[in-house]
Parts: C-alpha cells; sequence; structure tokens
C-alpha cells in the first residue's frame, strides 16, 4: 500500500507525533510511507526511521493559486491508499478533498475512518492520536523516542556535567516565558553546584543567551548555532533541562533527559505537556511569581 501521514507542525507536536509515525509504520510494514510536513522539520523527518519518503507543505497562500496546483499534483500523483492525518487542521482536512476523497483517518468531512469523539479536543496530544489510530485499526501507539535523531555534537566541545537552559519561546505569546533574570539566576546557581549552563535556543533568541552568558561566565550560549538533532543528543548527555513550553523541551524530554517545564496560564499542561517519569510541570498563571528556588529543587544538582 501507498501510505500518506500529514504532520505539518508545530515542533512539539511534531515529536510528540513520532509515537503515533512509530505505530503505524509498525502496523504498516512493507508498505511506502510517506510524510507531508513542512520545511522546518524536513531534516528531522528525513532522519526518522518510519518513512520512506518526505514531501514539503510550502502552505500556499489563499490566493497563490499555482501554489495549491502544485500541491494538488503532488498529493495526486501517488495516488495514496490510505491517509493518517496526524494533523487534523481545517487545512490538512481540506486536503482530503483536494486529493479526491481519499481513505482516510482523521476528522476531515467524508473521511472513512473518521475520529467522531466530541471531546477529542480535550484529550492529551498523545491520548487524541492513541484514540484516533485505534480506530483505524492501530492499536498499540508507545510514547515518542527520538534516539534515532541524536547528531554528533563533539565539535561543541562541552564538558560532562550540563544542566540545559530553554527560555526562550513563542515571540507572540511573552507571558508563556519564566523571566529571563530568573533563568540567569538559576544559571549562577547551577554554576555553584558545578553543573555547565547550556543555553539553547533559536537564533531570534541570542539576546537571552547573552543576558544568561553575561551574569553567568561558566554558561555557553548555544542560542541559534543548534539543529533539531542536535538539541536531541544534548538531551542524551545532560544531568537535566529547565525550559519554558516549547517545542525544544519536547526533544530534550524525547531524548530521556530529566527536565522541568514551566506553564503560565498561556497554555494548558495537560492537554500539552511531555510526558515520562523524568519529567516535572511547574505552572503558575503568572511564572514571574515562580521562585528561582523553587525551580533549582527540582534538580539533582549532585
Amino acid at each position: 500500500m501507498r501510505i500518506l501521514v500529514i504532520k505539518l507542525g508545530a515542533l512539539g507536536d511534531f515529536v510528540q507525533a513520532m509515537g503515533p509515525a512509530a505505530a503505524i509504520r509498525a502496523h504498516h510494514l512493507g508498505d511506502e510511507i510517506t510524510l507531508l510536513t513542512t520545511a522546518a522539520y524536513a531534516e528531522l523527518a528525513r532522519a526518522a526511521p518510519y518513512f520512506d519518503r518526505v514531501l514539503i507543505d510550502e502552505r500556499p497562500d489563499v490566493l497563490d493559486l499555482a501554489g495549491w496546483w502544485r500541491l494538488r499534483r503532488m498529493l495526486r500523483e501517488p495516488r495514496f491508499e490510505r491517509v493518517y492525518d496526524l494533523q487534523t487542521s481545517d487545512r490538512s482536512s481540506f486536503y482530503h478533498w483536494l486529493m479526491g476523497g481519499p481513505p482516510w483517518s482523521g476528522i476531515a468531512r467524508g473521511a472513512s475512518l473518521p475520529h467522531r469523539n466530541p471531546r477529542r479536543d480535550l484529550l492529551h496530544t498523545i491520548d487524541r492520536q492513541a484514540e484516533q489510530l485505534k480506530l483505524a485499526g492501530i492499536e498499540d501507539v508507545k510514547p515518542p523516542d527520538l534516539s534515532w535523531a541524536a547528531r554528533d555534537i563533539t565539535a561543541f566541545a562541552l564538558p560532562e556535567r550540563l544542566l540545559l537552559l530553554v527560555p526562550g519561546g513563542s515571540a507572540h505569546r511573552l507571558r508563556k516565558r519564566w523571566p529571563i533574570e530568573k533563568f540567569a539566576a538559576l544559571a549562577v546557581l547551577a554554576a555553584r553546584h558545578r553543573l555547565t549552563p547550556v543555553v539553547l535556543g533559536g537564533a531570534q533568541e541570542k539576546s537571552l543567551g547573552a543576558v544568561i552568558a553575561e551574569r553567568c561566565a561558566s554558561a555557553r550560549d548555544l542560542t541559534g548555532r543548534t539543529s533539531f538533532r542536535e538539541i536531541v543528543a544534548l538531551g542524551e548527555i545532560a544531568r537535566h533541562a529547565v525550559g519554558n513550553d516549547t517545542g525544544p523541551m519536547h526533544l530534550i524530554a524525547a531524548a530521556g533527559c530529566s527536565v522541568t517545564v514551566l506553564y503560565s496560564a498561556e497554555s494548558d499542561p495537560a492537554l500539552t505537556a511531555p510526558r515520562g517519569a523524568r519529567v516535572t510541570i511547574l505552572r503558575r498563571p503568572d511564572l514571574a511569581a515562580l521562585g528561582v528556588e523553587e525551580v533549582a529543587a527540582t534538580i539533582a544538582f549532585g
């Protein structure tokens, strides 16, 4: 069979979809599985052992008729025999019509394997996708395992005892961030316990890394310098990680690292948080009220 899996983003959701992707691969041994995703996740997707091919959705604007025509042709020409829509958005559901209505697992109108639970949006992402796949005949969905994703990080020449710090997050939802001054204070405290703080984030978060590096001489600022696969590798060797509710924390948690994830009233950990025995969630309506000492208490400094 020719199978299509749709997962466009965002990063945390993409990571959590790797458990369902593994289950789809196990269910379709010997079949050809293609992933439709966006350019940001292409490298990670191509390294995954679950897909034979990766297609890139350029996400054409409403009036980009040429873009829509290219997308339609790209999705129709392989003649997919089943589609697992793990994005389940209005956009991805529209692709059901765009492709001519192939056998479909998701919420699109006319889906042959519909996920009709009216409370589906109240389920955690992992539970929602597991239920969707169960209705399509796939029973065994495990948590995401990104051991295949780690990339060599020797070029960073890091010491052994690392505390990863992820102080950034969505630029248009700043209330999801713990104040940078508190991240810096935590870095100073970690350094006193002979842990090397390593700051992670995108290029747009360099200013946050600079604040921590200025206040903690032993901190290593890697903002804008790491790929998703290198973040996974750092998660495999770090002692602990502390960060806001943002995609890199999902990569780190899926790598098996002990993590503390900080939530404000802007998002609900019951719906999106990383899961696992080594995941600690701290939540305050306003993260400015969360003290450095309380976060530090979740870290094993020894």
